[in-house]
């Protein structure tokens, strides 16, 4: 984009619902307009008309520039007006902004990924891209936890991602009915039982920050380096530059230095209590 400030104009493609409250658009370029490009990990601000801009990683495919795709809580002004939406409809999109995932990092080894909630959106463009790559990678193991059966993200990828080779693929919810016939319990109880090799690994999380912080202790007690630990920190952005200050995160912007950091460049103050 020639100014980062200034929305570019996208159509909406398609709005697919995902659960009772999280949706997923598909968006394209104006004509005339090149190709989106972007690496997972990052994320855009979009602007939706009478009710601002918000910050939401991208979800879909970098090897597919043609298209830049969304999944979506609802839970303000901008996101519930963005539910409401229909194909043809303007969206404004600024970015992408952002450190991306270490995918080039990480080629050569087995990939963990552990995601909580919503989070499993951010993470979903690494899947993308191990799987059309897949020669470059050890084994993919994917732990992911949702708080109720209707609450996760993706069914058929994430059944489909399951029968692939060298892939595991564990889901877990808090709470249970009887149509439930998988894990019940926090995500972390599925890290003892991840297929991958600790010496050999990059672990990738992304979710409240409370399952990320009991998340890193079980990692280290598998093994795993503290310099291949990633998380993804989205919070409290506003501008997606590092000009608003509101992102800031002890001597980081998380919109710009961020939203993926190595734990242990966090260590020092994850830990620490804000007020």
């Amino acid at each position: 984009m020639s100014d980062l400030l200034l929305p570019d104009a996208f159509r909406l493609l398609s709005h697919v619902p995902e659960t009772a409250d999280t949706f997923t658009l598909a968006l394209e370029p104006a004509p005339g307009r090149a190709a989106f490009r972007f690496a997972p990990g990052q994320f855009n601000m979009l602007y939706v008309f009478g009710a601002g801009e918000v910050p939401i990683s991208i979800s879909g495919d970098a090897d597919q520039g043609d298209v830049c795709v969304h999944t979506i809580r609802a839970v303000g002004p901008a996101t519930t007006l963005l539910n409401y939406l229909e194909p043809g409809a303007t969206v404004g999109v600024r970015g992408p902004f952002g450190n991306p995932w270490p995918v080039s990092q990480a080629q050569g080894k087995d990939l963990l990924l552990i995601a909580g909630g919503i989070g499993l959106a951010p993470l979903r463009p690494v899947i993308y891209h191990v799987l059309n790559h897949r020669d470059r990678y050890g084994r993919l193991a994917l732990l992911y936890g949702a708080r109720r059966p209707g609450d996760v993200l993706y069914g058929g990828e994430l059944a489909n991602w399951a029968e692939q080779e060298r892939v595991q693929v564990e889901v877990t919810v808090d709470s249970a009915d009887d149509s439930w016939q998988g894990h019940v319990g926090v995500v972390l109880r599925l890290i003892p039982g991840a297929q991958v090799d600790p010496l050999h690994c990059t672990a990738l999380v992304c979710g409240p920050e409370i399952m990320m912080r009991f998340t890193v202790t079980e990692l280290e007690k598998l093994g795993i380096p503290d310099d291949r630990i990633f998380l993804s920190m989205e919070r409290n952005m506003r501008c997606g530059v590092g000009l608003c200050g509101h992102c800031q995160y002890g001597g980081d912007f998380v919109c710009k230095d961020g939203p993926v950091f190595p734990y242990e460049r966090l260590r020092t103050r994850f830990y620490r209590k804000e007020f």
